[in-house]
C-alpha cells in the first residue's frame, strides 16, 4: 500500500522491476500519469490507481495478464480503456473521470469483465450515448449503480436526467436513413407536385399567364393611350368552330338585327392580321363589356377556345366584374372536361350560365335574357 503520497513516474526509459511474488499494489492519491502502466509489477492481480492523473491507458504498454480487478476512479480518462493487456480482467471501476460518450464495444473487447462501474461522469446525452445505453440493456446487468449513477451533464436542457430515460429516434440518429428517408420524401413530394402540375395543367397557365404579361407590356411600350381606349363591343364571341353553323346562323343574326342591336366581336372579322392570335384575343376580350362563351362537347376539346376562356376569366378577377356569359348549347357530360377546366366546372356547378332550348316556342325568352345580360350603352 503506498497510497496517499507524492510519487510519480515521468521515465519511461528508466529500468523499472517489481517483485514477481506482488499480486496487489495500491497506489491511489498520488502524481502518477499514464507511464505508471509501464511500471507495473507483472503478476498483479488487483490494482488501485484511484484519484491520480491517468488520462489514458497506453496501448503498448507490457501486458497484465493475471491483472483481474483495476480502479481507475477519480482520473481525467476520456473513454473507456481497452483490455488488451488485460486479458483477465474482471472488475473495473472507473467512475469520476472525464467520460463524456463511452465506447459501446467495451464488453466485447473485454469478454471476462463481470462488473463496470462507469457512474458519476459528466455524460453528453447525443446520439452516440444511444449505443452505450443499449450496451446495459445487452450486458445483463454489467453495469454497476444503474440508473441513479448514470445521469446526463450535457447539453444544458437534459441534465440532470437518467441516461435510461434518454431517448432519440433512429431517424435522428442514423445520417444514412436520415439522408435516404429526406431522399424518398424529396422524391415523392417531387412525383405529387409533378402529378399535379400535369393533372392541373400548371405549365399551360405559367405559359398563358407569360403570354399574357408580355402582350400587355409590349401594348403599353408601343401604344400606352389605348390603355385608356373606350369600350367597342357589347360582348366577345368564343366559340368551337364545329358550333359556327349556330353561331352565324343563330347567335349573331338574333343579337345585331333590331332596334337596340348588339355588337358583336367576332374573331373572324374583327382580329387583326399580323398581331399574333393571343395578341388579337386579349385585345377583343379587353374590348368588348363581356365576354360569351358558345359551350358544348366541342368547345372543352377546342385549344383555343381554352386560351379565350382563361383570359377572360382573367379579366374578371383582374377588374372585378360580371363579364362572363355562358351559354349551354350541348350538355357537357362532366367526365369529357379536361382538367385545365376546374373554372368552368366551378362555374357551371353554380348554375350560372343560359341553356339553348331546343323547343322553338322558348327560343325569344333566351334571347331576352340574352340581350339583359349584356345590355350597356356604349360610347
Amino acid at each position: 500500500d503506498m497510497s496517499n503520497n507524492l510519487l510519480s513516474h515521468d521515465a519511461p526509459d528508466v529500468q523499472c522491476q517489481w517483485s514477481e511474488s506482488l499480486t496487489e499494489l495500491d497506489l491511489s492519491s498520488n502524481q502518477l500519469t499514464d507511464f505508471v502502466f509501464e511500471c507495473l509489477p507483472v503478476n498483479i492481480k488487483k490494482l488501485d490507481l484511484q484519484n491520480n492523473q491517468i488520462t489514458s491507458v497506453p496501448k503498448g504498454m507490457a501486458e497484465l495478464k493475471s491483472l483481474k480487478e483495476l480502479n481507475l476512479a477519480s482520473n481525467r480518462l476520456a473513454d473507456l480503456p481497452g483490455c488488451g493487456g488485460f486479458t483477465s480482467l474482471e472488475f473495473l471501476n472507473i467512475e469520476m473521470n472525464l467520460i463524456l460518450t463511452p465506447s459501446a464495444d467495451f464488453f466485447q473487447s473485454c469478454p471476462r469483465v463481470r462488473e463496470l462501474q462507469a457512474g458519476h461522469n459528466p455524460f453528453k446525452c447525443s446520439c452516440e450515448l444511444q449505443d452505450f445505453i443499449r450496451l446495459e440493456r445487452q450486458s445483463g446487468g454489467k453495469l454497476f449503480g444503474w440508473p441513479l449513477a448514470y445521469v446526463c451533464e450535457y447539453p444544458e436542457d437534459l441534465r440532470g436526467m437518467q441516461l435510461k430515460d434518454f431517448h432519440l429516434s433512429e431517424l435522428a440518429c442514423n445520417t444514412t436513413l436520415l439522408l435516404v428517408t429526406a431522399l424518398l420524401l424529396t422524391l415523392v413530394l417531387v412525383a405529387v407536385v409533378a402529378f399535379l402540375c400535369i393533372y392541373l395543367d400548371v405549365p399551360w397557365y405559367v405559359r398563358m399567364t407569360w403570354q399574357w404579361t408580355q402582350t400587355k407590356r409590349r401594348a403599353w411600350h408601343n401604344h400606352p393611350e389605348e390603355q385608356e381606349r373606350a369600350l367597342q363591343f357589347h360582348a366577345f364571341i368564343s366559340y368551337s368552330e364545329l358550333d359556327s353553323l349556330w353561331v352565324k346562323n343563330e347567335l349573331i343574326p338574333n343579337l345585331e338585327k333590331g332596334e337596340g342591336c348588339v355588337q358583336l366581336c367576332q374573331h373572324e372579322r374583327n382580329f387583326v392580321p399580323g398581331k399574333s392570335i393571343v395578341e388579337n384575343i386579349i385585345n377583343c376580350i379587353e374590348k368588348s363589356y363581356k365576354s360569351i362563351f358558345v359551350l358544348s362537347p366541342n368547345f372543352v376539346q377546342s385549344e383555343w377556345c381554352h386560351y379565350e376562356l382563361y383570359f377572360a376569366h382573367h379579366k374578371l378577377f383582374s377588374e372585378n366584374s360580371n363579364s362572363l356569359i355562358l351559354i349551354l348549347l350541348e350538355p357537357i357530360p362532366p367526365y369529357i372536361i379536361p382538367a385545365r377546366y376546374h373554372k368552368l366546372k366551378a362555374l357551371m356547378a353554380k348554375r350560372t350560365y343560359l341553356e339553348w332550348p331546343k323547343e322553338r316556342s322558348k327560343h325569344a325568352l333566351f334571347w331576352a335574357n340574352l340581350r339583359a345580360a349584356i345590355s350597356i350603352n356604349l360610347p
